[in-house]
């Protein structure tokens, strides 16, 4: 047998937030422990075009949001849905597909499906019917991962004998596989290092250890964007909901620090948060970590090539820059490498039990339900002493987090304001847990933290800036008021030079006493003919949910002025919704249907096809986020 003959299994992941990529190595381990040769790869990483010559690949993709695929699985998807493709193109590719999505979202499990039906119209077989991971079950996505697994590799080994050579329930015990992490870390002496940064500013030398940190990060999910697009401070943080309200949001406002900023309405902020120094300082006295030493990151069996110059970086700035020790969960995988590290049996066994099939559930209650960080987790196993190359492998990468933009850039020319509501919430063990960004972005003054630099980045939403000329009908319940508000400013200053067509705008909240956000801005336009007066053809209108005793929601001011709703309809209005609620946009996408139903008297089926083709025209966007 050459070669070229040899079977391999290929794992092919795409991964938005990291929990694909994580089942996507499990399943490579547990194929290795059965004996078996598996490269385990991104969608990015992988030249679609040579899937024909695959032999047996297994796909593990998650859904995003409103049923998207993962950024990096774009490219990957577009070669699969060229035209020129025959049912024939995979003929003789077995595969297998795993979804990761959420039920509580309309199109739960989207991406999974998709990819399923377009591979057997194309000519693969499945070996074994799609697994699909769900958020909402009491173990996570693994609930019904474990099961899919056992059922593939009874079928793998059905399929071909010679990968699993002893058989598909035979691990090799206790396999060594441990003592091998994926990357190696090279200490430096100080003084050779230091010389680099001593005649450049402050800023560039965040901007190079920014660069320099995610080059080398394990965990960088993007590969495009490793120095940051600007600097940004923060010019004024201020509450828009009252003292004692259940909610806290905030009004923010940036100035860059040195370029001139650019962006459209509708358009993201993307920031990368700051960690808090005592955590920081815990974790490395934790972890026994001298913060002074200077490193370099590689993947195993690279280093000793000639090109791989990385220039190295103070072990504490790698650590706040790339690794989340204090906000978000580690994965399954770091328990079981922890297990090889603790001295103390009784930890040892209690650690062996969370991965094991019958721990699930407990270490799923004990770990992402609580939300456990690094941090607390090595506090709660004392006797583990992990080396930095396997922290620096399974530690939660620090991911920036993203924000619909709330200003218009012509209103306030090189300012962006955000709205953000600080995430807090209470775990079932009564512990309050904050969000990390909201909460760090919220702790700063502007008075007195002058020399905070925030690294931020400006991207396209998935709202598009309205032509003056164009109706909108606009639904933000809380915080999914943001991207409006920078609409409406864009908007009032179009229309000082010109006509500008009406904008209806729901708008829904808690309490009018304290949650009404920007409700002085809102009605000041409402008013006087303003942009969202009735008398120009719009309105502003505002669901209270709490301040009777029945509900109140956005859709159900919608029905009451659905008049007024179908009339812009027919004049070509489009359709912006933004929130942050799981099933909002699928009541407010029913609401509509109902509206046209009764207006004009037609079957729903009618009213669905007409919404279908306002969408296809690019006429009904939303923007939701959990």
């Amino acid at each position: 047998m050459g070669m070229e003959d040899e079977v391999k299994l290929l794992i092919l992941y795409a991964s938005q937030t990291g929990n694909a990529l994580d089942a996507a190595e499990r399943l490579g381990r547990e194929a290795e422990r059965r004996g078996c040769p598996v490269t385990v790869l991104s969608t990015d990483e992988f030249d679609a075009s040579s899937l024909p010559n695959e032999k047996l690949v297994v796909l593990v993709v998650s859904t995003t949001g409103q049923g998207d695929a993962p950024d990096s699985m774009k490219m990957f998807w577009r070669k699969l849905l060229q035209r020129n493709l025959t049912q024939h193109w995979l003929e003789g590719v077995r595969y297998a597909v795993f979804g990761l999505g959420d039920s509580g979202y309309q199109k739960y499990n989207f991406v999974a499906k998709k990819l399923d039906k377009r591979l057997s119209d194309l000519g693969a077989t499945a070996i074994i019917e799609r697994g699909l991971g769900d958020d909402q079950h009491p173990s996570g996505y693994e609930g019904a991962l474990d099961p899919w697994m056992s059922s593939l590799w009874n079928m793998v080994y059905e399929q071909n004998p010679k990968l699993f050579p002893k058989g598909p329930d035979f691990v090799i015990p206790d396999m060594k596989l441990m003592d091998q992490p994926k990357i190696q870390i090279m200490y430096h002496e100080a003084d050779k290092v230091v010389s680099q940064f001593s005649n450049v500013t402050d800023l560039k030398s965040l901007e190079m250890q920014i660069e320099r940190a995610w080059s080398m990060s394990h965990g960088k999910l993007s590969h495009d964007k490793n120095r940051p697009g600007c600097f940004l401070k923060m010019t004024n943080n201020y509450p828009l909901t009252i003292a004692g309200s259940e909610k806290d949001v905030r009004h923010f406002e940036f100035e860059p620090r040195s370029s001139i900023i650019e962006y459209e309405v509708g358009d993201v902020l993307e920031i990368l948060p700051g960690q808090s120094p005592a955590a920081i300082d815990a974790f490395m006295q934790r972890c026994n970590l001298n913060p002074e030493t200077y490193i370099t990151v590689h993947r195993r069996g690279t280093e000793n090539q000639i090109f791989d110059s990385k220039v190295p970086i103070k072990l504490k700035t790698f650590v706040e820059l790339t690794m989340d020790v204090a906000s978000g969960s580690p994965r399954r995988y770091f328990f079981e490498v922890m297990s090889y590290f603790a001295s103390a049996q009784h930890e040892k066994e209690r650690l062996q039990y969370f991965v094991s099939p019958e721990g699930r559930d407990d270490l799923y209650q004990y770990n992402q339900k609580e939300r456990r960080t690094v941090l607390e987790v090595l506090d709660d196993f004392p006797s583990v002493q992990m080396p930095f190359e396997w922290l620096v492998q399974l530690v939660p990468p620090l991911k920036t987090r993203a924000f619909s933009i709330s200003s218009s850039n012509s209103a306030h020319p090189n300012q962006v304001h955000l709205t953000v509501s600080v995430v807090s919430w209470t775990t079932p063990f009564k512990r309050k847990r904050t969000g990390l960004c909201s909460a760090w972005l919220a702790g700063i003054d502007p008075q007195k933290d002058i020399g905070v630099n925030i690294p931020a980045w400006f991207n396209k939403g998935s709202l598009p800036p309205p032509p003056p000329s164009l109706p909108l009908i606009l639904i933000g319940p809380g915080t999914g008021c943001a991207p409006f508000r920078g609409f409406i400013e864009e908007r009032a200053l179009q229309s000082k030079s010109g006509s500008t067509a009406p904008i209806l705008f729901f708008f829904g909240c808690r309490n009018e006493k304290h949650d009404f956000l920007y409700k002085d801005f809102w009605l000041s336009h409402s008013q006087n003919s303003g942009l969202l007066s009735e008398e120009r053809g719009g309105g502003f209108y505002v669901a209270f949910s709490r301040d009777q005793p029945a509900k109140v929601y956005v859709q159900h001011k919608m029905r009451e002025h659905s008049k007024t709703v179908w009339s812009l309809l027919s004049e070509g209005a489009a359709i912006y919704v933004a929130g942050s609620s799981t099933k909002m946009p699928a009541d407010v996408m029913s609401t509509f249907e109902e509206i046209i139903s009764e207006e004009i008297e037609v079957p729903k089926e009618s009213a669905v096809r007409w919404l279908r083709a306002l969408e296809k025209a690019g006429k009904y966007h939303v923007e939701a986020w959990s």
